[in-house]
């Protein structure tokens, strides 16, 4: 490997770095013990990747859905990052990295996980000490998606919040969701569905609750807005750029992108001016009506392939979702979905919607741990029973003991979401235990949010794969099982029907929930019945 002399002299803390051009491709060895992260979190599942792993995937413009990041991370220390997209394939025992659009390096950090993330995260994407709104970690989120759909409206709204407390559950975020407003684009609430909307705010502040709306960079063409935005020059252009129609109100030709709800133009996000009038939208909403923040929705890279012109013309797809990202870090109260390059930044970051199934429950655990390991510190598993909403169309299909293991999986996680009302779908006695997961982590809360401080300095994950601890004890591919902040081992179930479960216990000294005590390291068999969590906190060493 080539020592680069400019991270020689500004005292880069690694063993070796191999630089690589755009027009460069390389290929990289993996030892037979050695295990990779990163790319894509929707391929958490998929990961860790290892000498028996097929898989090729393109971060130019494609982010499957979730977080991206240009960084590979290995257990033995070292790592591939860039500041561009580039490609890579794990083909049985090979990394091959080419088509980058940008200058990649290969780091040699040192000879674990932890190191070769620390490195990572100091020198390319640190965190700036700040972390998104605290009510975030410290109490559970409901999303009105599941329960209202494209009916989102003021009195159903305030049944949602008035259920949960009636119920017994934490009150926390409220996430109004999409079709609260007149049109994409136009931030105001629909006057049919929302009669005193800023009274319906407070009612929801009284109740306990902040307020975060569903927002997108969407807008609906044909529109007061859409209109007014074309002849600023604030919309993505066709590649036609003008036209020539009789009556046309402006020369620019907005470009027009099919998504799932249909064909939009899209706010240029890489022309200030588009910056300014959507946050100028958004701080009217703040400061006349007291939404406290936004869930920041769509933006993915692949919206921005299709031969679009920009006023940034040098941009690529990726570009413009971090720009929808930077859009949220004004806002501390914030939810994204789908990001690129954000990592070490104070926003939310949520696992894309997943089915009302087993296989996509056994996703959440090394999904979080994916996202953890790219960077993105602030993490929540999708909704919990799924946030599909045709999933919940029909109560008949609805698995009971799903949602329950499900919040289970959240209850000691980053954060929690409900979104489908759990005493609408549960018999009592499995309500119960969704509502007692729910106070399980506002319990747990202060604890969550100092581990999101700590990691503000750090930039360390909040769960952390057992191998960031461990790294010579093959824990690696443990997949069920995973450690909240520095001591605390949380192993769910996720297996439908599972009443006992193996649990692997690391060396020390470790006190579980059922009182017991266990000295590590060890697997053991226990008892799981569908009320228990089990978790395991390491005794301070002596």
């Amino acid at each position: 490997m080539l020592l680069s002399a400019a991270y020689r002299a500004s005292g880069f803390a690694a063993k070796d770095v191999s630089i690589f051009q755009p027009s460069e491709s390389f290929e990289l060895i993996l030892e037979e013990d050695e295990f990779w992260w990163g790319g894509l979190s929707v391929d958490g599942f998929r990961m860790p990747y290892s000498i028996n792993t097929q898989l090729t995937r393109n971060l130019l413009g494609d982010n499957r859905g979730n977080q991206a990041s240009p960084i590979l991370i290995s257990s033995k220390g070292r790592y591939v990052w860039s500041e561009e997209p580039y490609e890579y394939s794990f083909k049985l025992g090979t990394l091959y990295i080419s088509n980058s659009v940008g200058e990649v390096k290969l780091i040699d950090a040192g000879d674990t996980l932890a190191q070769a993330f620390e490195s990572a995260s100091k020198n390319f994407f640190p965190s700036n000490g700040q972390i998104p709104d605290p009510l975030l970690f410290t109490a559970p989120q409901y999303n009105t998606w599941i329960e209202l759909i494209y009916n989102q409206n003021e009195d159903d709204i305030r049944a949602y919040a008035d259920a949960i407390n009636s119920n017994g559950y934490p009150s926390g975020v409220m996430m109004i969701d999409d079709n609260w407003q007149k049109s994409y684009g136009d931030w105001r609430f629909r006057a049919d569905r929302f009669k005193d909307p800023k009274g319906m705010i407070q009612y929801l502040h009284d109740g306990g609750f902040k307020v975060m709306m569903w927002i997108c960079p969407f807008v609906t063409a044909d529109t007061e807005t859409f209109r007014y935005l074309a002849a600023e020059g604030m919309l993505h252009l066709d590649p036609q750029r003008t036209q020539k129609i009789l009556w046309a109100n402006t020369k620019n030709k907005a470009a027009v992108i099919r998504w799932w709800n249909g064909a939009s133009a899209m706010l240029d996000l890489s022309n200030p001016s588009a910056v300014a009038w959507i946050e100028g939208e958004l701080d009217h909403l703040v400061e006349e009506y007291g939404v406290d923040g936004f869930k920041l929705d769509a933006g993915d890279a692949g919206f921005y392939k299709s031969g679009i012109i920009s006023f940034n013309e040098n941009a690529i797809a990726n570009d413009h979702t971090e720009y929808f990202g930077r859009l949220g870090l004004k806002y501390p109260l914030n939810e994204y979905r789908a990001s690129w390059k954000m990592a070490g930044l104070p926003l939310a970051q949520r696992l894309r919607d997943k089915t009302h199934d087993w296989e996509d429950l056994t996703q959440l655990i090394p999904g979080m741990i994916a996202q953890g390991l790219m960077g993105y510190a602030y993490t929540c598993p999708d909704m919990i029973g799924g946030g599909e909403y045709q999933s919940f169309l029909k109560l008949d299909t609805i698995d009971q003991e799903l949602v329950v293991r499900s919040s289970q999986v959240h209850a000691l996680m980053p954060m929690m979401q409900f979104s489908v009302a759990p005493w609408r779908v549960l018999s009592p006695a499995n309500n119960v235990i969704c509502k007692d997961m729910a106070i399980l982590h506002a319990q747990f809360g202060e604890e969550i949010l100092s581990y999101a401080k700590q990691s503000s300095l750090t930039g360390e994950p909040i769960v952390k794969p057992m191998a960031w601890f461990w790294p010579d004890a093959g824990y690696e591919m443990i997949q069920d099982q995973f450690i909240l902040g520095n001591n605390l081992l949380v192993a769910p179930v996720i297996r439908k029907g599972a009443r006992t479960r193996e649990v692997v216990i690391p060396e020390g000294t470790w006190d579980g929930d059922d009182g017991s005590t266990i000295t590590g390291p060890i697997t053991i068999k226990i008892d799981v019945p569908l009320e228990r969590l089990p978790y395991y906190r390491l005794r301070p060493s002596v």
